[in-house]
């Protein structure tokens, strides 16, 4: 057998990051917890109500606007959360 050896054709491109944002912060639920005073749990519920959605009856629930702040990230099944975007969503109900 034939050790392999990783060369010059195997190996993947480097990302050029021309996608991403420069200096996002993203974490994840548990992690934004521990920065911002709410539970993990209550997290877990903006997270689920943060879009427009229909009951049984088809009627309309309007969410709460953190979709549309652009501070969830879904990459799959994992949830992470935009920082300045929930710092901004978190702003936006000051003095209601």
């Amino acid at each position: 057998m034939q050790a392999k050896t990783a060369t010059a054709a195997h190996t993947a491109p480097a990302p050029t990051g021309a996608h991403l944002t420069p200096g996002r912060r993203l974490a994840t639920i548990e992690q934004t917890a521990k920065l911002y005073p709410f539970t993990a749990a209550a997290l877990r519920d903006l997270v689920f109500r943060a879009h427009d959605r229909k009951n049984s009856r088809g009627e309309l629930i309007k969410g709460n606007g953190l979709a549309k702040a652009g501070a969830v990230v879904r990459i799959g099944r994992k949830v992470l959360i935009d920082l300045d975007g929930f710092e901004g969503w978190i702003d936006s109900h000051r003095g209601q």
